[in-house]
């Protein structure tokens, strides 16, 4: 197995509507940090602006009582030893009065952030299904550096709504810091240095993410395909064929070889990281006892009391949790969150370069037909040429067999004619109007079909077959016409409650199909458009027996003669030759290129490769 082989409704206004203008890519393909964060910010507050201004007042409010803990401790020191009844007093009335505001901002912050973190979970996810379902391509579902950050991107969603928690945090750390200076300077001025021995530790804990997360970038294939192996090794479909073929242990042994490959690399980062850290814990610890006994000989206010040094104790004790907690806030601040956030600013710009300027209709029916004009086409990221000049009509009104061995490029012909990727060279046509022209999905509106590696949706039958044509999906009428077009009505006819049975056998009496079933299904889910004006077949009945296959076909090609009158174009893709033969027109390819095309007589006379492929697969059926 190779590394090639592995494979809501929200609140938000629409991407459309964010003021966000797209920001220039670092070295990593990725937006600047803060920009990405200010523009997910700008994306939260128009979700929930009062959620998130009580958060953030909640928080700076809880930091006052909490860091003025250090002066009434102080005062009720100076009150018992000094016998200072005002001191007491005073003392023990801030104390409670802190210990109350504290429970009580502490119990407000909890329920806004819980619901506030609800509500965002629910608008990201959300935003980010909308950001990839409007790309007009699938280059981000099949590039693999796309993947890694969508992969990624999907799996931290949670970090996105805890991004505004941890800024809200860090805000409260730095006022809780800002507080115990004052405390401190009013014993001393030169006490406020020990903020300056926390620097080092703010710098590393900013630095230290980032290094970790490009080692990480760099092993990011090894951590995907050990996940994608942990799921062939749990899962139920896969573990079949790891059983029979006694592949287990390969497996696992192949994913732990992955996962140490790893951390491998990404563990001597996170050592080399933590020791400059502790190393600047230490120095700052070194910082905070000299202080201290500075303080305790009297060197720092010679006519300071005991509540002096009870005051430098604890605020000093506090400033080294307020360090450490901003410390900690600041490394995941950089290290998760703001990553997520260059992650979703990415997604938001990759979606916007890919909106479309397009004026021209679709056509109402097709009169001469489709034309590709020396197309050429490579996946991103190869240069192979998985379609190498190709000049080809496909007729108006005809039944057009596209065949070839496997990686000849007969389903990316067909991807290209849907408008899953633009054609690196060249130009496709309809009645003369280049594709390109015409709005994605206004072109795929007039198309329809069923493909190869068609999605098992499980809905209730009714649903999973209407998603074909959305408009209808509830449409009894209409669906029951598809399945029967399909040849899927003895599908249905088998489920226990016809089309309202709830399909899948994970869901509360849901139903598991076979695969030949599912692909009836879809077969039936493409026939739910009536009149389209490209009906795409690619391998739609790999999993039904040729005999069939053969009666579909049959019937593809009989009601293909009623569509003539909208010269509807139906492409069948399959490696069964006994069943294409009957089409009007059969293209075949090899080696990326088109090198024959006929009827099934005219190409069998020609003694080319259609014939031999033809002869080869007739003897073994025979």
């Amino acid at each position: 197995m190779s590394r090639s082989d592995s494979p809501a409704d929200s609140p938000a206004d629409s991407p459309a509507d964010i003021a966000a203008e797209p920001v220039s890519t670092g070295a990593s393909g990725l937006p600047p940090a803060i920009p990405s964060m200010i523009r997910i910010v700008k994306l939260a507050y128009r979700s929930e602006p009062r959620l998130l201004l009580t958060s953030l007042a909640a928080t700076v409010l809880q930091a006052l009582p909490d860091a003025l803990v250090a002066l009434w401790l102080a005062l009720i020191t100076d009150g018992v030893l000094r016998d200072s009844r005002a001191h007491l007093l005073v003392g023990a009335l801030g104390l409670g009065v802190s210990a109350a505001a504290t429970w009580f901002l502490q119990v407000t912050l909890t329920r806004t952030q819980r619901r506030l973190g609800d509500r965002l979970n629910i608008m990201f996810s959300g935003h980010i299904a909308r950001l990839q379902a409007s790309v007009v391509t699938i280059e981000h579902h099949e590039r693999a550096e796309y993947l890694d950050r969508i992969s990624i991107l999907r799996n931290a969603v949670f970090a996105l709504d805890h991004l505004f928690m941890s800024i809200f945090t860090m805000v409260g750390w730095l006022v809780r810091l800002a507080f115990v200076a004052v405390l401190l300077a009013t014993i001393h001025p030169l006490l406020v240095v020990l903020l300056a021995f926390a620097l080092p530790m703010l710098a590393i804990a900013s630095w230290r993410p980032k290094i970790e997360r490009a080692v990480e970038e760099g092993v990011a294939p090894n951590d995907r395909l050990a996940r994608h192996l942990f799921v062939l090794a749990t899962t139920s479909p896969p573990g079949k064929e790891l059983r029979v073929a006694g592949n287990q242990q390969a497996v696992a042994g192949r994913r732990r070889a992955e996962w140490n490959s790893w951390f491998a690399a990404v563990g001597p980062a996170r050592w080399a990281s933590t020791l400059w850290l502790m190393a600047g814990w230490a120095l700052f610890g070194g910082a905070f006892v000299v202080a201290v006994a500075w303080v305790a000989g009297g060197l720092g206010a010679p006519d300071a009391g005991p509540g002096a040094l009870v005051l430098v104790l604890v605020a000093g004790g506090r400033l080294s949790a307020y360090v450490g907690g901003a410390v900690g806030e600041l490394g995941f601040l950089r290290g998760i969150w703001l990553d997520s956030a260059q992650r979703l600013a990415w997604l938001e710009d990759y979606a916007a370069s890919q909106n479309e300027h397009c004026a021209t209709n679709a056509p109402a029916r097709l009169h001469t037909g489709i034309r590709f004009e020396h197309v050429s086409f490579a996946y991103p990221g190869s240069t192979r040429l998985v379609l190498d000049d190709v000049d080809l009509t496909l007729p108006a009104g005809a039944v057009v067999a596209v065949v070839g061995e496997n990686g000849a490029g007969k389903t990316t012909l067909v991807k290209l004619l849907a408008r899953m990727y633009p054609p690196a060279a060249g130009r496709i046509t309809a009645d003369g109007v280049d594709l390109a022209t015409i709005p994605s999905d206004e072109w795929r509106s007039r198309m329809s079909g069923a493909f190869q590696d068609f999605a098992r949706l499980e809905f209730q039958a009714l649903t999973t077959v209407g998603l074909g044509d959305e408009p209808r999906q509830s449409d009894r009428t209409a669906v029951g016409a598809a399945v029967d077009r399909a040849g899927a009505t003895s599908v249905v006819e088998e489920l226990r409650e016809g089309l309202d049975t709830q399909l899948g056998p994970s869901w509360d009496e849901g139903v598991d199909v076979s695969f030949g079933q599912w692909q009836k299904l879809a077969l039936a889910r493409g026939y739910m458009r009536d009149e389209p004006l490209v009906l795409v077949l690619d391998e739609p009945t790999a999993a039904l027996d040729a005999e069939t296959e053969h009666a579909l076909f049959e019937h593809y090609a009989s009601t293909a003669a009623a569509a003539k009158a909208i010269g509807r174009i139906t492409i069948l893709v399959s490696h069964r030759f006994s069943t294409v033969r009957m089409a009007d027109l059969i293209v075949v390819l090899d080696g990326a290129r088109v090198v024959e095309v006929g009827s099934h007589d005219e190409l069998m006379a020609r003694q080319g490769i259609y014939s031999e492929l033809y002869a080869i697969q007739a003897r073994a059926y025979a």
